[in-house]
């Protein structure tokens, strides 16, 4: 694992795209997500952890703290590129996101996902990693997509 590079942006956006997991306006927002990590070294909002296979991108995680609270954190983004997934990737980074948490005196762990259809894969995911649906939110995202909120705690 290592910090976000400028490079990176690029092959990121390739992944999230690739994927097929995410809308436009998704992408454009993780994408904004990754400038400010970058362009803003007083933030600390957001941190990244970025996954090579040999010497090209894989992966990554974008997670922080939720602000008004103790302990607790978000991770907001994880992508492994296709050609990448089922390699192990996606578990080291989710291992490397919890670590960093627990450093931080962290006691849980929160994510969002959808409850459509083609999320089926991603919430198998976080199941195997040990999260638990918390919450659902109904009609969330738009009329029958809901809000499903996984935690793990420590």
């Amino acid at each position: 694992m290592r910090k976000l590079r400028h490079d990176d942006i690029p092959l990121l956006e390739e992944i999230l795209v690739a994927t097929g997991s995410f809308t436009d306006a998704e992408v454009a927002i993780a994408l904004e997500l990754l400038e400010t990590v970058l362009n803003d070294p007083n933030q600390q909002d957001y941190e990244v952890a970025v996954a090579d296979i040999g010497d090209h991108v894989a992966g990554y995680a974008l997670f922080g703290p939720v602000p008004l609270t103790e302990g607790n954190y978000d991770l907001y983004w994880i992508a492994v590129s296709p050609t990448s997934q089922g390699s192990g990737i996606g578990r080291r980074l989710m291992k490397h996101v919890e670590e960093q948490v627990r450093q931080r005196g962290g006691r849980l762990l929160c994510l969002e996902t959808s409850s459509q259809g083609g999320y089926v894969r991603t919430r198998k995911f976080y199941e195997q990693a040990g999260y638990v649906e918390e919450s659902c939110i109904r009609d969330f995202y738009k009329t029958g997509d809901d809000r499903l909120t996984y935690v793990k705690r420590f």
